[in-house]
């Protein structure tokens, strides 16, 4: 398995970390690399680079995705030849393979598996806001708190925590106050907008949720549409609170419910505490009324739903 990596997750920014931290470790530092996605070229021409030694330089680095592209009957030539690669790889080459998700049932994917070092790439989005402060005066709650702004997307974190850092790089201090003058709000889909009502919801906050059931709504999503996301993510935190208390991890109850990102499952477990199992079901109970009045009588749908806030 010698340099050759197989590598899964959904952002190429955490990618490309791991990939650049893989160069640096294995002393690829400086090598020219060659990407190769299989939608605009084919494996042989992989294949080929990886078999012939360069005049120019005594390394290689090779990044191939695609991989999906390939069917193991009418391409299994070259993915013999692959294999036969693998088993004896160049030590001058550092192979990366990367997809957003492999198919564990393809027999492309097992042998691909047991020839290279696998690796599932997903940055903790608190650990890795901890780690590029290093050096820096800043709080966990602060921290945390930047985090929920940015919605747990690593790229906007690294982009926000840069900003702050050179706009304290005298005092090496980041206060709360900074974080509201430099930081905007990433900007979720209607699922995001929906954990926030959540939230404050569960916090019993009718303020604050009225004001996120209007964000929504100018989101332009019907009060139907908004009743099902509301329910789904309800459903959700009950699904949380049901696996927590058999002791899973964030990431094991997001592999369990098929969530991909296992951020928002770390933050619904942060709502379970306030909700008692049968309160949960009550609220789906409650919600399973108002979609099935909006259907069969003419009640105001704004009225049903700002109702239903307010009697939280």
């Amino acid at each position: 398995m010698q340099n050759n990596y197989l590598l899964e997750g959904e952002s190429f920014f955490e990618i490309e970390k791991e990939i650049n931290r893989i160069i640096d470790t294995r002393g690829f530092i400086d090598t020219t690399i060659s990407n190769y996605d299989l939608v605009d070229t084919t494996l042989d021409i992989v294949l080929e680079d990886l078999d012939t030694y360069s005049f120019l330089a005594s390394k290689k680095v090779i990044i191939l995705t695609g991989m999906d592209n390939l069917n193991s009957d009418n391409d299994k030539k070259d993915l013999e030849h692959l294999y036969k690669y693998l088993d004896n790889p160049n030590p001058d080459n550092l192979l990366f393979i990367w997809s957003l998700k492999f198919n564990n049932t393809l027999k492309i994917t097992k042998e691909l598996k047991k020839r290279m070092d696998f690796i599932e790439v997903k940055l903790d989005p608190i650990k890795y806001t901890k780690d590029k402060f290093k050096g820096y005066k800043i709080n966990n709650n602060l921290i945390e708190y930047l985090v929920d702004k940015c919605l747990g997307d690593i790229s906007k974190i690294d982009n926000e925590v840069n900003k702050l850092k050179t706009y304290r790089l005298d005092e090496k201090e980041i206060s709360k106050e900074d974080i509201d003058e430099l930081v905007m709000d990433k900007l979720g889909d209607a699922t995001d907008l929906t954990f926030q009502f959540s939230r404050s919801l569960a916090e019993k906050d009718k303020k604050a949720a009225l004001n996120k059931y209007f964000e929504l709504l100018n989101y332009n999503i019907e009060p139907l549409s908004i009743i099902g996301l509301l329910a789904s993510q309800i459903r959700i935190i009950y699904q949380v609170k049901i696996l927590e208390n058999s002791r899973m991890s964030a990431d094991e109850i997001a592999k369990t419910l098929g969530e991909k990102n296992s951020y928002r499952v770390k933050k619904t477990k942060e709502l379970t505490r306030y909700y008692t199992e049968s309160e949960l079901l009550k609220l789906m109970q409650d919600l399973a009324d108002i979609d099935l009045k909006l259907k069969t009588t003419d009640s105001d749908p704004n009225n049903l739903l700002e109702l239903f806030i307010l009697n939280i």
